[in-house]
């Protein structure tokens, strides 16, 4: 479609979604709701929305970019957001709408993404659907040493899903790091890109370090390994949060 393409940055919270993509005989997805949203907003019959990344079932979305083409100009942005926004459901907000250069693409066009996973360590029924509830004592020193050591290497194939359809497991991790609070711990990871499973399951790996059932150095066989069976298991998605995506300044109009 040839017309006017726009950046969408959404929030959302995951628990009662199939993730973000929209699957066969499987609703409801976040994708799904956006594009219904937006076909009555913008009157269009139809509307393709391609965004930043997937997110799994149950994982949760801070700030996330969404592009779509609108056959006219937006004109009116306060009353497009706000009747976009109360056609959605009150677990999607949609915070800001901007014009791109046509060529702009939520996905290919993004510099870099940032995750973050927050455990706690008490029961807390309040955060039940937005932390992974871990009781263990951990070794936060030990995560951050093995942590280090992912800025070391490009191929991640150990900490992503074995059925998975991509042309190669090379990411840039930028950042990756545990912090402690007052209620638990949380991991901060920042790459250029993500294979599908593999913050989950750096975690759950980091997670056996943090317990002492692994060392530092174990870690760094399991990245080398290249074969999942060699590291641990995915820990729960109500913990994700995608939190921050980039894109270069020169793609937007304003």
């Amino acid at each position: 479609m040839t017309g006017y393409r726009y950046f969408l940055e959404i929030a959302y919270k995951g628990t009662r979604y199939h993730g973000w993509q929209i699957q066969d005989n499987t609703t409801p997805t976040v994708q799904g709701e956006l594009n219904r949203a937006l076909r009555f907003s913008l009157r269009q019959a139809q509307v393709e929305t391609v965004g930043s990344g997937r997110t799994d079932t149950g994982v949760h979305c801070k700030s996330q970019y969404v592009h779509f083409d609108a056959a006219e100009p937006i004109k009116n942005m306060e009353k497009f957001l706000y009747t976009l926004n109360r056609c959605l459901p009150p677990d999607i907000l949609v915070k800001d709408c901007r014009p791109v250069k046509p060529d702009a693409n939520a996905r290919y066009s993004a510099l870099s993404r940032t995750y973050e996973y927050h455990i706690v360590r008490e029961k807390d029924p309040f955060r039940l659907d937005l932390s992974y509830q871990y009781h263990y004592q951990l070794d936060i020193e030990a995560m951050n040493q093995a942590a280090a050591l992912l800025l070391e290497y490009d191929n991640f194939q150990s900490f992503s899903r074995v059925k998975t359809d991509v042309k190669t497991f090379r990411c840039k991790i930028m950042q990756a790091h545990w912090q402690e609070t007052a209620a638990g711990s949380i991991f901060y990871i920042k790459a250029d890109r993500f294979l599908r499973g593999m913050v989950r399951t750096i975690v759950g790996s980091l997670l056996e370090i943090g317990r002492g059932k692994a060392t530092v150095q174990d870690f760094r066989q399991m990245i080398e390994a290249r074969d999942r069976t060699q590291a641990g298991r995915a820990v729960p998605p109500q913990g994700l949060f995608l939190t921050s995506v980039e894109y270069p300044q020169e793609i937007w109009l304003v």
